[in-house]
């Protein structure tokens, strides 16, 4: 199954929980806004992002098969955008990936909550 298929679930389990204002990166969705970094110019943009009692949170698809320094410095900056908006970052991962976000989320040291898809 393609990411993008698991976008469409995290973003069907978000609405699910009473997450509403729901934006995703794949087809049917309005897409959210990307971030950027000035030191190397490299820019995010979130799997899915949704709103639960105004508080931004943010949805992230979780791969075996991501560049792993590219993921964390996404989560790490997903992470710091859902703490200063009062939101939460919830790492969703298929069905034999959930090992390996769990040890991305270690390493990094990000206080995610982990969702199996």
């Amino acid at each position: 199954m393609s990411k993008q298929a698991y976008i469409a679930q995290a973003a069907a389990w978000a609405k699910a929980h009473g997450f509403v204002d729901i934006k995703a990166n794949t087809e049917g969705y309005p897409t959210p806004g990307g971030y950027g970094r000035r030191q190397d110019g490299q820019s995010f943009i979130p799997d899915v992002t949704a709103k639960q009692f105004e508080q931004k949170s943010y949805f992230e698809v979780i791969l075996k098969t991501s560049q792993l320094n590219e993921l964390i410095s996404k989560l790490q900056l997903l992470n710091q955008l859902a703490s200063l908006s009062g939101g939460q970052l919830y790492l969703m991962a298929p069905k034999g990936h959930l090992p390996f976000a769990k040890s991305v989320a270690a390493e990094s040291r990000i206080a995610a909550e982990l969702i199996n898809l």
